[in-house]
């Protein structure tokens, strides 16, 4: 497989911009090479600019759950772009948006759109604290929120220890409020909250965790999240910015029916396009500006680009309802890797739920980051690379989920099987 070209770009690349990226997993250095740089993309495939396809399990890390450059959705980003691309001032697309979502969601009565998912969870914790007056947020090891300062953290010496900055930038004073718990543990926030508890605004969570590869919820994790933290005073927040809309069209807290007080959202929700969003009860979400003393702002929140492609792909899902087929896929995929893998008697546990999916090089099984960190890095990179070279590409991370988008076809599954099999006879 011929790379020239993304290396002549590559190097270019280095010279303008930080690692030659614009988000550090792109570099590839979790895969121990270097990146490809993409051309093009269209329904399950992307294309290189050197001519190489690839069915791609990435999906733009999750938004493209309808496949690059849906016919619909361009078509209507086209028509709403040749009227203005910004106003800073409402149009009807983003009050179209925001029924959609409340529509969708249970859980939110009125939502915020922002334009990252980092913009939300920082704005939701904002939100959180002058809400109940309260300063301490949990937050649970291997869970990412987006790069806010103090939710930057790993873990200390133990679950009652403070939060120490997880990198360089990050002053110690930021993360004092932060408070550590381990997901699927609930001892952990138990005693966070028998501690701290007067003093605790929100826990903040992936209800299925994403960014450590995917771990799901054990049975009665989350009704007792939402428990303890009505017991106590303190906000849910479902950090739903990749599985708000994937797993279910209500999201996570619709598959697992688990209401949170606060749900951010994202990706998806964006349609290709730098989106987020933030939304809530009526109660809450009132006490942001203009109407409540918590503010927030953003000159590009709403604009009418970014609606038009995320109103369209929600109206597409809404319509097609494709979610019991995504699984179908996924599941095949999954349970038939897996088949394979062990008849190679090389250890894996492979997690999913609806589209998503992740394989851990770890005989598992995987419930905690403290699990998926034990997995064989250095073999997933051998395999990420046997896999493109057969035209597959994954997330260059081993703690990244793979999606299954409406426009993988059974073909593209079968071919993919065809490409494990192969990858695994040389790795």
């Amino acid at each position: 497989m011929e790379f020239k070209k993304s290396r002549e770009l590559y190097e270019r690349a280095r010279k303008v911009l930080p690692g030659g990226v614009n988000s550090p997993v792109r570099a590839f250095k979790s895969v121990q090479g270097e990146p490809f740089v993409v051309k093009e993309g269209r329904g399950s495939k992307i294309y290189d600019v050197d001519g190489n396809e690839y069915i791609d399990y990435v999906c733009s890390w999750g938004p493209l759950i309808l496949g690059h450059a849906h016919p619909e959705v361009i078509s209507f980003v086209k028509e709403v772009a040749e009227k203005g691309t910004s106003f800073g001032i409402t149009c009807e697309l983003e009050i179209r948006m925001a029924e959609a979502v409340v529509d969708a969601i249970p859980s939110v009565e009125k939502v915020r759109f922002v334009n990252s998912g980092t913009e939300a969870t920082m704005s939701a914790i904002r939100l959180a604290r002058g809400y109940t007056g309260r300063n301490k947020v949990v937050k649970f090891e291997g869970c990412y929120h987006g790069h806010v300062d103090y939710l930057l953290v790993k873990a200390g010496s133990g679950v009652l220890t403070f939060g120490i900055p997880g990198t360089p930038g990050v002053p110690e004073d930021f993360t004092k409020h932060t408070l550590l718990a381990q997901f699927n543990d609930i001892d952990s926030v138990k005693a966070l909250f028998d501690k701290y508890g007067d003093d605790i605004a929100c826990v903040i969570l992936e209800p299925v965790m994403g960014n450590a590869g995917v771990i799901l919820p054990e049975k009665g994790f989350l009704e007792e999240l939402r428990r303890i933290t009505k017991e106590h005073g303190a906000l849910l927040i479902f950090d739903e910015v990749i599985t708000g809309f994937r797993v279910s069209y209500s999201g996570a807290q619709g598959y697992f029916g688990v209401e949170p007080d606060i749900t951010c959202l994202g990706k998806i929700i964006g349609g290709g396009f730098p989106v987020g969003a933030y939304g809530g009860k009526a109660e809450i979400m009132e006490h942001v500006a203009p109407e409540g003393p918590v503010y927030q702002a953003g000159t590009l929140s709403g604009n009418p680009v970014a609606m038009a492609a995320g109103f369209k792909t929600l109206e597409i899902l809404k319509r097609e309802n494709p979610y019991e087929e995504l699984e179908r896929r996924a599941k095949y995929l999954s349970e038939n890797a897996k088949k394979l893998f062990d008849a190679k008697g090389i250890p894996v546990t492979i997690n999913g739920i609806a589209s998503m999916s992740c394989i851990f090089f770890n005989e598992g099984p995987v419930k905690s980051y403290a699990d998926a960190v034990r997995s064989d890095t250095g073999l997933y990179a051998k395999f990420f690379w046997k896999m493109l070279e057969n035209g597959v590409y994954l997330a260059p991370s081993q703690f990244e989920a793979a999606f299954v988008s409406c426009a993988h076809t059974w073909e593209d599954i079968d071919r993919t099987l065809e490409a494990i099999e192969g990858a695994l006879r040389e790795i």
